[in-house]
């Protein structure tokens, strides 16, 4: 953690001369470019980059997936593209919510690019965004200065196909899963499908959502095409649909592990102490069981 800190300080710090260095991507498949974040939880010990980002290059323009954890790295995911093309950015897409997917937006915003969102995600943003702003704040400090959230200016209710010139984009929105407002983005180009948080790997899966609803969306997004994809967390994966086994796995586990006490009538406190932790290889455990026990007895305490 300490040298992937150092690099990325030492990658940001141009920028007080006026220069930002590119964030670091690798090209998947041709004209498909990914950030991979670190699998950590999202704070000033990172500067905010744990999410995966991406950027798809058309013959006219570029669509963004996701802008990272804070302005800094939105400005270096902005450099990065400059670095491959001098094609503008039509679209910026956030696939969902969460800060670490979005904060980068301010450095996006220009003439002639559009913010595309799941037709949830205002709402959200009303709502979540004083919250995330004071997180901010508290734990960035002075890097906080001035961060605001950009709103999208283009909603998704079911399906939107965005054209980048020789090459198209299919956005689909979903039911409430992960969060209330999930988007996938589908390159036809290459095959490449981008899950936002709809899929984790080696980053403990967060309930935010409904964990029914996510166990039935995965099964609907296991039938989709997909050469590659790209989830939220973790690196890229060519196994599809077998990239979803362990996530799946883990979320049946912790509905079956949370009925069980419901059944033996256990109190939520009862259950946030007895309700197992997931096992390993799945890091950040600690981090993140007691919000997912938390959201899966609050949804399943009511089931039929």
């Amino acid at each position: 953690m300490a040298s992937r800190v150092l690099a990325l300080v030492a990658a940001l710090l141009p920028a007080l001369a006026g220069a930002v260095a590119p964030l670091p991507v690798r090209e998947i498949a041709p004209g498909v470019h990914v950030h991979v974040g670190a699998v950590e939880v999202w704070g000033p010990a990172n500067g905010g980059d744990v999410g995966n980002l991406g950027f798809v290059v058309g013959q006219r323009c570029v669509a963004v997936i996701d802008t990272g954890g804070s302005v800094a790295i939105g400005a270096a995911l902005q450099a990065a593209v400059r670095r491959v093309t001098d094609k503008p950015v039509c679209w910026v897409v956030n696939t969902h919510v969460h800060p670490d997917h979005l904060l980068g937006n301010q450095a996006f915003e220009a003439p002639g690019t559009a913010f595309v969102g799941h037709h949830r995600l205002p709402a959200a943003l009303g709502a979540r965004a004083p919250f995330y702003l004071n997180q901010l704040q508290r734990d960035f400090g002075s890097a906080a200065a001035g961060a605001r959230f950009v709103a999208p200016t283009e909603l998704v209710r079911d399906t939107l196909r965005l054209d980048l010139g020789g090459r198209a984009l299919t956005l689909r929105a979903w039911p409430t899963s992960h969060t209330d407002g999930d988007l996938t983005v589908y390159d036809e180009a290459s095959g490449t499908l981008f899950l936002g948080d709809l899929l984790f790997r080696d980053h403990l899966p967060v309930v935010d959502g409904k964990l029914k609803g996510w166990l039935a969306t995965m099964a609907a997004l296991a039938r989709l095409p997909a050469a590659r994809v790209v989830p939220g967390h973790g690196e890229p994966s060519t196994d599809w649909p077998g990239v979803l086994a362990p996530q799946r796995a883990y979320l049946e586990g912790l509905a079956a592990d949370v009925r069980a006490a419901l059944k033996a009538g256990w109190t939520l406190g009862q259950a946030l102490e007895r309700v197992p932790l997931a096992p390993a290889p799945w890091r950040l455990r600690e981090d993140f069981h007691v919000r997912n026990v938390t959201a899966a007895y609050a949804e399943l305490e009511w089931e039929d």
